[in-house]
């Protein structure tokens, strides 16, 4: 295979120009050692490696039931190496002319404002700590419209009360200021004065990071899990009669669904989720917090 240093500065370069999420970071690791198996398999090795490898590559994950989507990653992982080996290693792009699969635009799941309103409603009979925990990060989710890594990364000092935001790192560790509204803010208070610590009273050792929804594990406070938070959810949603297979990722498509129903124009909606474009529409221009804070408290259905 590729001498240890290619693999290595390639891991430096996601992680220190790229900047790439952690989850990012993980599923290119993915790709990259399927692949590595694959050629192996065959007798090659990076350097080596040829247009025809890849075809075949992908074809194989294809027969293995990978789906348009997988296949369009796994691509995008590869055509990132062979640009960073041509230009780090003069070696030849194999992936300039390999494309993509078309995949099939199918409409996000989301809920409806009234299922919204029965889901929150339904958190507030579960009055323990762990309860009250799950009613915040679910108001959170829905009144913010965070993905799930970010809500799950968020840190105590991202909340400015006196604002009335939360900074936030998104994708690419590109920040952006949320607004929240006040009743948000207040459970957000009520949380971190009644609740976080007895959640979180354990001998641990201090961290550099103070994780809103901290859990402990070895003696030291981590974020809770993304699948911690799909079952959180998907426990209310059962409790609530609502469609069970609803995701934590299906409130942001929610939001985004009910701020475009009650008039909010697309480009403040881009700057609130933190989007670099989307895809069916233009690229919007700067929007000032100001403007945004004013869109936002008169759209937001939970405002």
């Amino acid at each position: 295979m590729a001498t240890p240093d290619v693999l290595t500065n390639f891991t430096t370069y996601l992680l220190t120009e790229k900047r790439v999420s952690h989850n990012t970071f993980l599923a290119y690791q993915r790709d990259l050692k399927q692949l590595e198996r694959f050629l192996c398999d065959n007798n090659k090795m990076w350097e080596t490696a040829t247009k025809n490898d890849l075809v075949s590559f992908l074809k194989s994950c294809k027969n293995d039931g990978s789906g348009a989507k997988t296949l369009s990653r796994k691509i995008s992982t590869f055509k990132l190496l062979w640009s960073f080996l041509e230009e780090r290693y003069h070696l030849d792009d194999i992936t300039k002319t390999v494309t993509f699969p078309k995949t099939d635009k199918t409409l996000p799941k989301y809920l409806s404002e009234v299922e919204v309103q029965q889901l929150l409603r339904e958190t507030n009979n579960d009055t323990t700590d762990k309860g009250v925990r799950n009613k915040v990060m679910l108001y959170l989710l829905y009144a913010t419209g965070l993905r799930v890594s970010e809500l799950v990364e968020l840190t105590i000092d991202a909340i400015l009360f006196d604002a009335g935001f939360i900074k936030v790192h998104g994708k690419g560790n590109k920040e952006r200021m949320v607004p929240v509204p006040k009743n948000i803010l207040e459970l957000l208070r009520y949380y971190l004065d009644h609740v976080y610590k007895k959640l979180t009273k354990i001998n641990v050792m201090p961290t550099a990071k103070q994780y809103l929804f901290a859990v402990p594990y070895k003696h030291e406070l981590k974020p809770l899990s993304r699948q911690s938070l799909w079952g959180a959810l998907k426990k209310v949603l059962q409790k609530a009669g609502i469609n069970p297979n609803i995701s934590p990722h299906s409130l942001r498509h929610s939001l985004a669904t009910h701020l475009l129903n009650n008039g909010a124009d697309l480009r403040s909606l881009q700057m609130l989720l933190g989007h670099q474009n989307l895809s069916t529409l233009q690229v919007y221009t700067h929007v000032g917090k100001k403007e945004l804070r004013i869109v936002y408290d008169k759209k937001h259905p939970r405002a």
